[in-house]
């Protein structure tokens, strides 16, 4: 899933958190609902303006921020 297509981060919206395509629902916000239960289709009915995609989108831009992550000892 290439997710810089639909996650995006404008300084201004948000505090500069990353969003999906523009809008003011960031990706913490979806990976809230998905981790406290939420399933993807009761996220779309609640949130008409997201696709199945932009959540997979969240999901993906995670997984690589996980990847990126470096512990120091």
């Amino acid at each position: 899933m290439d997710y810089k297509k639909i996650i995006t981060l404008e300084p201004g919206k948000r505090s500069g958190k990353p969003c999906v395509r523009g809008l003011r629902i960031t990706v913490a916000d979806v990976l809230g609902y998905l981790a406290a239960g939420m399933t993807i289709e009761e996220i779309l009915d609640d949130f008409p303006d997201l696709t199945r995609e932009d959540i997979l989108a969240c999901l993906a831009y995670a997984a690589d921020s996980e990847k990126r992550t470096v512990i120091s000892a």
